[in-house]
């Protein structure tokens, strides 16, 4: 008497077009059962997770607003420094410009260098953003203008600026130096 041996695996060929079944396949879904404590304790985990999450995202914002203030701050320095070195050359950008507007003898080579001079100072302003304070026939702005005289002309309107008396400057849209001016009426 022979015995045979079988297995079910091995009955089933590649030919039948059926594929092996494996013990996974096999096994039913694993299930947990959790008591009130873990529950509890899962909750709370999650809540502490929520609560870390948002101390994580305000932190970061907080950050973010740290990094662009200080860079505001940075560039005003910036700006404060570089607008006090100009104010310290506009005494001599005014001697420049007086010393250029004097009549006289315009072929003179000494005259035709401070001349040059004087343009030159005016492109290094320029270059560094500084724009003179236009005041000649505008109205009286306490903002830009620094009124010592007033006197009384019909020929310009109520609050008109008549003269300049030393030119006023801005650098990025702020006052660096008030012209000093006559106004009218």
């Amino acid at each position: 008497m022979t015995e045979e041996h079988t297995d079910s695996k091995s009955q089933e060929t590649p030919d039948s077009g059926a594929e092996p079944v494996t013990e996974a396949e096999n096994a039913s879904p694993e299930t947990f059962t959790l008591t009130r404590a873990q529950m509890e304790r899962m909750e709370a985990a999650a809540k502490e997770l929520e609560q870390l999450k948002d101390q994580f995202v305000r932190q970061a914002a907080e950050y973010d607003n740290y990094r662009k203030r200080t860079a505001r701050e940075k560039e005003s320095l910036w700006q404060d420094a570089k607008a006090d070195t100009i104010l310290k050359f506009l005494p001599v950008y005014d001697n420049l410009a007086r010393a250029a507007a004097v009549e006289g003898d315009d072929e003179n080579p000494h005259k035709q260098g401070l001349i040059k001079i004087f343009q030159q100072s005016q492109e290094i302003l320029k270059s560094a953003g500084v724009t003179e304070i236009d005041a000649q026939g505008q109205t009286f702005d306490p903002e830009k203008h620094n009124a010592v005289n007033h006197i009384d002309d019909e020929q310009y309107g109520e609050n008109v600026v008549s003269q300049v008396f030393q030119p006023g400057f801005m650098m990025n849209g702020k006052v660096i130096r008030h012209a000093v001016v006559q106004v009218a009426n």
